[in-house]
């Protein structure tokens, strides 16, 4: 895996911009032009992806190079390992993020800028510990069959994947620095027991997970990591981002898993950056139920959103009651 545990504590770096509104993302985690059964392949000496098989797989570059792979939150937020960016040398004005094409060369490729680098507070580079880190694109990402965004996974995970997959640009080559492809590789997985993993590796935590399969080398490798290990429940179901690349022992020794970053744990800090940042991403299995729900519609800070139909509604009875007062004053 690539490490990347240099630089300052800082969590968060800014770039002014505009406020708009947030755009709501179509149905997560689905492939509307992928076609066809995925077979299986490797990474490590694999096979290419097909088109628009991970509409929410990103390329996250510096000056053009790619260096990290992450995956498409919403309209504004790309999800990757915080050890990608926790280098003093990162700037976000120098970041770009490549969405919507497998191809690293291709001319049709959308280019995000980034306004925003957002790290875990406890990220741990000693031991990889809370490996995650958000960045906010500068405009609103367009989505289409070949970019979609990754459905975050269920409050109460299966206790079994129908099928796992990670994807990346990375290396081919555990060897070889320079075997890493313009052209998106994909890898089957299977999540491996947290117990049997934490004998292998000391310094594992439950905010982290193990996968990897069973008698074969498959792995990610360097540039591979911030991407997305996803899973479906069952074929044809959506996809669910449940782990982030983070780290391993050297990339694909057999029987030997690699480390991801354990999603699911970090839904509440998703929420508070979001929000924190104005651009506030809501996940659908965390709407309130009917009985909870909210009639002034949607909120920010406590307040109905600028602009609505509610906040007009509660200017009007506010001037309503203050004309009130000050008649009875009189």
């Amino acid at each position: 895996m690539f490490h990347r545990t240099l630089g300052k504590d800082s969590t968060c770096f800014q770039v002014p911009g505009e406020l708009s509104s947030v755009q709501p993302a179509p149905g997560c985690g689905e492939r509307p032009i992928f076609d066809g059964r995925t077979r299986y392949s490797r990474v490590i000496g694999g096979l290419e992806a097909e088109v628009g098989e991970f509409p929410w797989q990103v390329s996250i570059q510096a000056k053009n190079e790619h260096f990290c792979g992450g995956s498409i939150l919403s309209t504004w937020w790309i999800l990757t390992a915080a050890h990608c960016l926790s280098s003093e040398e990162v700037n976000p004005t120098e970041l770009s993020v490549i969405v919507g094409t497998n191809d690293l060369t291709s001319s049709s490729m959308a280019i995000k800028k980034v306004t925003s680098i957002v790290l875990h507070k406890a990220f741990n580079r000693v031991n990889m510990d809370n490996d995650i880190a958000l960045l906010l694109v500068a405009s609103p990402i367009q989505f289409n069959g070949l970019t979609r965004p990754i459905c975050f996974p269920p409050q109460t995970s299966p206790s079994t994947w129908h099928e796992c997959w990670v994807a990346g640009w990375g290396q081919t080559n555990s060897a070889d620095k320079n075997s890493g492809k313009t052209d998106l590789m994909k890898v089957p997985m299977a999540i491996t027991d947290w117990n049997k993993c934490a004998k292998v590796f000391s310094k594992l935590t439950k905010n982290m997970l193990c996968a990897g399969f069973e008698n074969k080398s498959y792995d990610a490798c360097q540039g591979d990591s911030g991407g997305p290990l996803v899973c479906t429940t069952e074929p044809g179901n959506r996809w669910y981002q449940v782990g982030i690349i983070s780290w391993g022992r050297s990339c694909g020794q057999k029987n030997t898993p690699g480390i991801y970053t354990l999603l699911s744990n970090y839904k509440v800090w998703i929420q508070n950056v979001t929000q924190m940042e104005m651009r506030p991403l809501t996940f659908e299995e965390m709407k309130t139920s009917p009985k909870q729900k909210n009639t002034m519609g949607p909120m920010t800070s406590g307040c109905p959103e600028l602009g609505s139909p509610q906040h007009m509604l509660l200017l009007c009875l506010l001037s309503c009651l203050l004309l009130t007062a000050i008649s009875n004053w009189e």
